[in-house]
């Protein structure tokens, strides 16, 4: 469970086409650093409220981060309508540079779940801010773009054993030919939600 010492609280922030409906998990007074994680597509009912991305943002919490999780665009009350993947971004960063400026001397995660993993890594590669980035269930279609083959922040993967999205021959094709910094844990689960696992993905989050 979160620190008894944490609060969660709703809040808007200002986003590159309006407001972002977010959560924010205050953490501890101790909080060592601070995150953002980003949903699943919100075309196939992503929202930050999925059970993966709560199972990242509590484990996020109890490794002591103070946690931000939100809404893409025209998800929830966020403002906006899909952009393809481009103008997620953006909102991305949005939140990541309003965590930045109210926990300025904390380090920063970029964690996501599916496309919110995929938002998250291309993120990391531009921001420099970024001490590392947590992606859970990262989607395999194809060779690796090349993106996700520039140098970047610590990377690390969390993948489902059997998920559908990402066989794990194929992702570890394609994790092999990525630069270190780099790690992937792989979990016992049966589908690329993490059925069967989600409470040993959270441990893995909370140890990471």
């Amino acid at each position: 469970m979160l620190p008894e010492t944490s609060s969660i609280r709703s809040l808007f922030l200002a986003g590159p086409a309006g407001r972002l409906e977010a959560l924010l998990n205050d953490g501890s007074p101790n909080a060592t650093h601070a995150a953002v994680v980003c949903h699943p597509h919100p075309l196939y009912g992503g929202t930050m409220h999925n059970k993966v991305v709560h199972r990242l943002a509590r484990g996020l919490g109890r490794a002591g981060a103070v946690v931000l999780r939100f809404n893409f665009r025209g998800v929830g009350q966020s403002q906006g309508v899909h952009d393809g993947g481009v103008g997620e971004i953006e909102d991305a960063r949005a939140c990541l540079d309003w965590l930045r400026s109210g926990y300025p001397g904390l380090s920063c995660t970029l964690a996501g779940f599916s496309f919110g993993a995929r938002v998250a890594l291309r993120l990391g590669g531009e921001a420099t801010a970024v001490a590392r980035v947590i992606a859970a269930g990262f989607p395999t279609d194809g060779r690796a773009p090349q993106w996700l083959l520039d140098s970047a922040p610590q990377r690390c993967f969390v993948q489902s054993t059997h998920d559908q999205y990402g066989p794990r021959e194929k992702f570890e094709q394609l994790f092999n030919a990525l630069p270190e910094p780099k790690r992937i844990v792989w979990i016992e689960a049966r589908d690329h939600f993490f059925a069967g696992g989600l409470d040993e993905l959270e441990e893995a989050v909370a140890g990471l």
